[in-house]
C-alpha cells in the first residue's frame, strides 16, 4: 500500500513539474528565433504568404521569423519535417489543404496528416485558376476543351501541387478530355515552362494575373462558385456547367503536436495580429488572397476545415484512382 502511494505521490510530482515547466516555457516564448516551414520551393504562392505574414509576426512577437522552404513529394517532406520537430513553438508549418489534408488519401505517409500538426489558425483561402500558354488557339473555356478533344494527350499539363492535380483529374473526368500531367517541385518552374511555352496549361492561384493581363498567358476559368471581383472577365466553372470543379484551397499555420497551449495561443495572437495589418490585408488581396473572418481565425476553425475536406475528398480522390505521379 505504502509503495503504491509512494509511486502516485512521485507520479504527481513529476506532473505537477511538468505542468510548471510548460508554464513557465510558455510565460518566456519566444527567445529565440521561430523557423516557418514553407513546404513548397521559392516564389511560389505558398511562399510569398509565409514572406507576407514573417513581418508583422516578428513585431508581435519580438523574434524573427524564418522561412525555410522544404520542397517536394506534394509537400509531405516539409511537412513531415514539420510534424516530427520539437513541439517548442520554436518550428512552425506553414500548411495548406494538399500537404495538410489531401496528401493523407495521395500518401503512405510517415505521419498521420490530420493528426501530428495542431492548428494554429486558418489564413486565407483562394480558388484556381486554368491558364494555358499565349499561343493557345482556344479563345475560351468550350472552344479549349474542343481543342483538347481533338488532340487527345497531345496537350501537357504542369502539376505543382496535389491540388492541382485532383482539379485536373476531375476536368478530365468531367469533360472527357485527356491531357498528360507533368510534375513540378514548386509553381514558379511551372510558371516559367508555361510562359515560355514548354508545356500548354497550368492549374495555379490568382497570383499570376498579372500575366494574363500582359497577355504572356491567358486565363479560362476559376473554380470558385461564382466570378472573382479580382478578375470579373473570367468565367466560373460553376457557371460554365461544371459545378464539380468548385474547389477552395487554403492556407493554415500549424504547429508540431504536444506544442504547449499557451504556445499555441501566442502564435494565434500574432497571426491575429498580422492578418489585421493593412499592409498584409493590401497584398493578400494583390494575391487573389481572402482572409478568414477575425472569429473564424481560431484553431478549432482550422481543424473543423480539415475534417470537413477529408470528408470530401479523401473518397473522391479514392474513387477516382488519381495517383500522385
Amino acid at each position: 500500500m505504502k509503495s503504491r502511494r509512494r509511486k502516485f505521490l512521485q507520479f504527481a510530482v513529476a506532473a505537477a513539474a511538468l505542468a510548471l515547466s510548460r508554464s513557465a516555457i510558455a510565460q518566456v516564448y519566444p527567445t529565440r528565433p521561430i523557423t516557418m516551414i514553407v513546404p513548397a520551393a521559392a516564389g511560389g504562392p505558398l511562399d510569398v504568404v509565409g514572406r507576407v505574414l514573417s513581418v508583422p509576426m516578428r513585431g508581435s512577437l519580438g523574434q524573427p521569423v524564418i522561412i525555410e522552404n522544404l520542397s517536394g513529394a506534394d509537400g509531405s517532406i516539409g511537412t513531415g519535417r514539420a510534424a516530427r520537430a520539437k513541439p517548442d513553438g520554436y518550428t512552425i508549418d506553414l500548411g495548406f489543404m494538399g500537404g495538410n489534408v489531401l496528401n493523407g488519401a495521395f500518401y503512405s505517409l510517415p505521419y498521420d496528416a490530420l493528426n501530428d500538426l495542431v492548428p494554429i489558425s486558418p489564413l486565407a483561402t483562394t480558388p484556381l485558376v486554368l491558364f494555358s500558354r499565349r499561343l493557345m488557339p482556344a479563345k475560351d473555356l468550350n472552344e479549349l476543351v474542343i481543342w483538347l478533344k481533338a488532340n487527345p494527350r497531345k496537350a501537357s499539363a504542369g502539376i505543382a501541387s496535389v491540388e492541382r492535380r485532383l482539379v485536373a483529374a476531375l476536368f478530365q473526368r468531367e469533360t472527357g478530355t485527356q491531357f498528360t500531367l507533368i510534375p513540378y517541385r514548386g509553381t514558379a518552374p511551372a510558371m516559367q515552362d508555361l510562359v515560355a511555352g514548354q508545356i500548354d496549361l497550368l492549374i495555379d492561384t490568382p497570383v499570376q494575373l498579372p500575366l494574363v493581363r500582359t497577355g504572356s498567358i491567358k486565363a479560362y476559368a476559376v473554380t470558385s462558385d461564382a466570378r472573382m471581383s479580382l478578375a470579373p472577365d473570367i468565367p466560373s466553372f460553376t457557371e460554365m456547367g461544371l459545378p464539380t470543379l468548385a474547389y477552395s484551397q487554403w492556407f493554415g499555420l500549424f504547429a508540431p503536436k504536444g506544442t504547449p497551449r499557451e504556445v499555441i495561443a501566442k502564435l494565434n495572437l500574432a497571426i491575429v495580429e498580422a492578418l489585421a495589418d493593412v499592409a498584409v490585408r493590401s497584398r493578400f488581396v494583390e494575391l487573389g488572397l481572402e482572409t478568414f473572418p477575425r472569429d473564424q481565425q481560431t484553431p478549432g476553425m482550422l481543424g473543423a476545415m480539415m475534417e470537413a475536406d477529408a470528408k470530401r475528398w479523401w473518397p473522391i480522390i479514392k474513387e477516382f484512382g488519381i495517383k500522385p505521379e
